[in-house]
């Protein structure tokens, strides 16, 4: 097994041990890491409230989807962490904004804390053609 790690400046860089999204050589399935509300050209926290933040994290990820060779509407699998369950619905609100039917098999988790003092964080699984990165 090769594995094809995928990288842009367009989506915060990886601060840990992982890479933005990994695609196994020949395979059609990428795995996108977790995204926080960073903004790639600070890689400091979004300014706002929990939309705002919950905005950018959707930002972030279409953006390693694009390097990818895919779009959010291509994520399989989204998981959302949230450190406030109440917030939900808004996540349910803006998620309809950034996708469209039929939606993504999904987990939400109500989790203590998240890197950096962040309220969401989502990663997920997406499926495409067969990858040949970089597109």
């Amino acid at each position: 097994m090769q594995k094809q790690i995928i990288s842009t400046n367009q989506a915060p860089q990886a601060i840990g041990t992982y890479s933005q999204a990994v695609c196994v050589t020949g395979g059609s399935t990428i795995y996108l890491s977790g995204q926080i509300p960073l903004v790639p050209e600070t890689m400091e926290m979004v300014k706002g409230d929990i939309s705002v933040q919950i905005n950018q994290v959707f930002k972030n990820l279409a953006a390693v989807c694009k390097a990818s060779g895919g779009s959010l509407n291509d994520i399989a699998k989204l998981n959302i962490y949230l450190t406030d369950l109440n917030n939900f619905p808004i996540v349910n609100e803006i998620m309809a904004q950034h996708f469209d039917e039929p939606y993504p098999a999904r987990a939400a988790v109500g989790i203590n804390e998240l890197p950096k003092g962040a309220q969401v964080e989502m990663d997920g699984v997406m499926v495409i053609e067969p990858c040949d990165y970089p597109y």
